[in-house]
């Protein structure tokens, strides 16, 4: 990832809803951000520390569209589904692989991308890619989608 060429978020704390190409079930998270080595000034403060990840029901509905009434609730007869909450380490590589829960009963085109903090800047966050892995509705094959 080249420094400078990020998805810059205002704030330390954002979130993000990602809309995927197909229905998948969700099996992992891909985070990347520029590593301290190709960073000019050799830090990378800007990088998520502490993220979350959801799925939702309603998010199919369309945007800005949060219905009332069962309509709109999971099985469970919630809003959302919580994945996960992770750490993004700038300790490790840039490029850091995140497993998601198991047993989501279905597929999703909808993820939340919920950001916590960063590890110190001031102002806003950057991450370079976010991938999502899993497997695609209707199909035998695990598959990985770039958004």
């Amino acid at each position: 990832a080249s420094p400078g060429y990020c998805w810059p978020f205002q704030g330390f704390r954002s979130e993000v809803l990602i809309r995927l190409p197909t229905e998948i079930r969700p099996m992992a998270i891909i985070i990347e951000h520029t590593s301290k080595t190709a960073s000019p000034l050799g830090t990378v403060s800007s990088a998520p520390r502490d993220f979350t990840v959801y799925v939702s029901f309603c998010w199919a509905l369309g945007a800005g569209t949060w219905p009332r009434g069962r309509a709109g609730l999971d099985e469970e007869g919630k809003e959302e589904t919580l994945l996960g909450t992770f750490t993004y380490t700038v300790q490790k590589g840039p490029t850091q692989t995140f497993p998601l829960q198991n047993g989501i009963p279905r597929a999703f085109r909808f993820l939340k991308l919920g950001i916590q903090s960063n590890w110190g800047k001031p102002g806003y966050i950057c991450i370079y890619r976010v991938q999502v892995c899993g497997k695609m509705v209707g199909t035998n094959a695990i598959g990985v989608k770039h958004v």
